[in-house]
Formats: structure tokens, C-alpha cells, sequence
């Protein structure tokens, strides 16, 4: 038995156990594994919205990545909007587009979706990793874009083609 098989096992029958095994899921059972092991939490509690949150206010920068990435297949609803706005806050674009994914992109309110797709250009995210991008666009996110686009022009600064491509 691989250890990921096994650290799935133990997570299924001791839920717990996840907190130990997280951290060193990718070291011991490959890329892929902390995902794993997530499934395997979010099958063995009934609500498992309070135990991926502890996971990730606890984990590192890579460890959280890969939460927001798994958040789509938990099945969470709105409970963990709360770790989508920490990514949103944070100066790790990695963090920041991942909190734009499928997730972010069906659960954020539409002021915080334009908030972090302006954050996106800022950072120099590319728009095309905004999950949804093209369903949520408004006049409102146009209107951002373009005066980003213009304070850009008068500060003799170049405008993403991404930005340009939405004006």
C-alpha cells in the first residue's frame, strides 16, 4: 500500500489524522496527494467547511494554493469565501489567481469579483486565468479597466493586451 493510499485511509476513519498528514502530502504521496487527501476529508465529515479552513490558516503559501484549488470539488457552498478573500489580499499571484478560479468565480459577490480581477491587472495576472471571466464581465468591470487603462497612458505606461482586449 502507498502511502497516499494509506494517509487517504487514515483520513477516512480518523478525520484528525489530516492535520499531521497535510504538510508532507506532497513529499510522501506525489503531486496530486494534498487534493487526495481533501476528498477524503470532505467524505468523512459531514460538514468539513471548519477543518479545510483550519488547514489552510495553517498552512504555508503552497499548502494554501492547493486548497483554493480543491475548492471547486468539495462542495462547500459559501463557507469558505472567507479563505477566497485572504488569497485576494495576499502579494503571492499564484494565491490571487487561484482565488479567481472556479470557485471564486460562481461564489464571490460581484464588487469583490471586479475588486480581484482589478487586482489581477495589477499584479500582472493574466485575465485569461480568470475562471468565468467572460460570464462575469460588466459595465462596471469596463469602466474599472478603462480608467486603469488611462491612469496607466498618463503615467507614460504601457496597457496590458488583456486590459486593452476588454475596452
Amino acid at each position: 500500500m502507498t502511502w497516499l493510499a494509506r494517509a487517504v485511509a487514515d483520513v477516512e476513519r480518523d478525520p484528525e489524522t489530516v492535520y499531521a498528514l497535510f504538510p508532507r502530502a506532497v513529499r510522501e504521496g506525489g503531486p496530486g496527494a494534498r487534493a487526495e487527501l481533501l476528498g477524503a476529508l470532505a467524505k468523512a465529515l459531514p460538514d468539513p467547511a471548519a477543518a479545510v479552513m483550519k488547514l489552510y490558516w495553517q498552512g504555508d503559501a503552497g499548502e494554501r494554493l492547493e486548497i483554493l484549488e480543491s475548492l471547486p470539488q468539495l462542495d462547500l457552498g459559501p463557507a469558505a469565501l472567507p479563505l477566497v478573500h485572504d488569497a485576494l489580499r495576499a502579494n503571492d499571484t499564484r494565491l490571487v489567481a487561484a482565488a479567481l478560479g472556479p470557485y471564486g468565480s460562481a461564489c464571490l459577490d460581484d464588487h469583490a469579483f471586479r475588486q480581484g480581477v482589478l487586482k489581477c491587472v495589477f499584479m500582472s495576472v493574466p485575465l485569461a486565468s480568470v475562471e468565468g471571466l467572460d460570464r462575469r464581465f460588466d459595465e462596471d468591470l469596463r469602466r474599472m479597466l478603462a480608467d486603469f487603462a488611462a491612469e496607466r497612458r498618463a503615467a507614460g505606461r504601457t496597457v496590458p493586451p488583456d486590459v486593452l482586449e476588454r475596452l
